[in-house]
């Protein structure tokens, strides 16, 4: 197991020695850490690098430019695990992601394993226990502790000998070029995402309000954003997205609501004023309700999609694997819906193992 010797990378100089020391490897590792429960606004607190000998850890809070890393990872294999998360920090750090993304969490899935944290697979493949005491950290804070920079450290240290070994395995099964698929696919997400939605107050549910429950919506997210930006916490620490939606429901119907006990007298009088103008505002400028592509449900759908789920099963089932990986419910839902029955919703490998290439 790799060990090596391991340090803080917080300057300019140290980071250009790094990056030249390690010019010949042609794979690294990769994880990140931000402030996300702690800040109102999200920053890159952290990196966390290795290659095959040695693991470090990259302050990107004392050096400003970090463009050579950005161009070092551009012409490398970057292993990360879960790397939706970390490719979204690159993004909105870099402005790009590296050109080749592979993910052992997706590796994992695709062998079958059916816990694939990055614990359970430490464990799994190395029998080594980690500490889960640092997850939620404060990462923005100076000087780490020791147990910080251990944890840290952890994240990458095992990743590369792992990569290896599932990427062995996939070769062995077969699946090398499903995984291979799966992680480009994974990438292109994440470059497609949009970072700057246009209503960014049309939280998860809100769909099922009317045009009135919209419009207390919309007046609750920006009341609360405020709160945040002004407490410098995340938004989640004033009101949580379930709670936005239950109050906006409830306003909607003219019903009282009992605002939860530890709202400050100030945050108290801040969200009744704000609810007062809500309550004066015109029917007619409500917001619209976003219609979405509708499915073609007809009287056959649902015989369509339980087809769909009943021949994923058997396939998951020859193949160990979970269902959702062959395909997800919302894409089977999308084929059986759809009125040429395109299935572009799914990569071409699983088009292939259900039969539909």
């Amino acid at each position: 197991m790799p060990g090596g010797s391991s340090q803080m990378i917080d300057d300019a100089a140290g980071l250009v020695a790094l990056l030249g020391e390690f010019s010949g490897d042609r794979i690294c590792a990769v994880d990140t850490e931000a402030d996300s429960l702690h800040r109102y606004k999200e920053s890159l607190c952290l990196i966390q690098f290795a290659v095959p000998s040695r693991s470090v850890l990259i302050d990107p809070l004392a050096i400003p430019d970090l463009h050579g890393l950005a161009e070092y990872l551009d012409d490398r294999t970057v292993w990360m695990h879960g790397a939706d998360y970390d490719m979204t920090m690159l993004r909105r750090e870099f402005g790009k992601i590296p050109g080749k993304v592979y993910d052992t969490q997706i590796g994992a899935r695709l062998l079958g394993l059916r816990q694939f944290g990055l614990a359970n697979l430490v464990e799994h493949y190395f029998g080594v226990v980690l500490s889960k005491s640092s997850q939620k950290a404060d990462w923005g804070k100076r000087p780490l502790s020791e147990k910080m920079v251990e944890y840290a450290l952890n994240d990458v240290r095992y990743l590369l000998p792992m990569a290896a070994m599932i990427e062995e395995q996939l070769t062995t099964a077969g699946r090398l070029d499903w995984f291979v698929e799966s992680c480009e696919s994974a990438r292109s997400k994440v470059l497609e995402r949009d970072e700057d939605k246009e209503d960014p107050w049309r939280i998860q549910g809100s769909g099922r309000l009317d045009r009135r429950g919209l419009h207390f919506l919309k007046n609750l997210w920006e009341w609360r954003d405020e709160e945040a930006k002004r407490w410098d916490r995340p938004s989640f620490m004033v009101a949580t997205n379930r709670q936005l939606l239950e109050w906006s429901g409830s306003l909607a119907t003219g019903q009282r609501i009992e605002w939860p006990s530890h709202f400050r007298p100030d945050r108290r009088r801040r969200l009744s004023l704000s609810l007062e103008a809500c309550q004066k505002t015109d029917a007619d400028q409500y917001p619209e309700k976003v219609r979405g592509k509708r499915l073609r449900r007809d009287k056959d759908f649902d015989r369509r999609v339980d087809d769909l789920i009943a021949r994923r099963n058997r396939v998951a089932e020859e193949l160990g694997l979970e269902g959702s990986v062959i395909a997800p419910r919302a894409a089977l839902e999308a084929i059986a819906g759809a009125d040429d029955g395109h299935e572009e919703s799914l990569m071409q490998w699983q088009r292939v193992v259900l039969g539909m290439e």
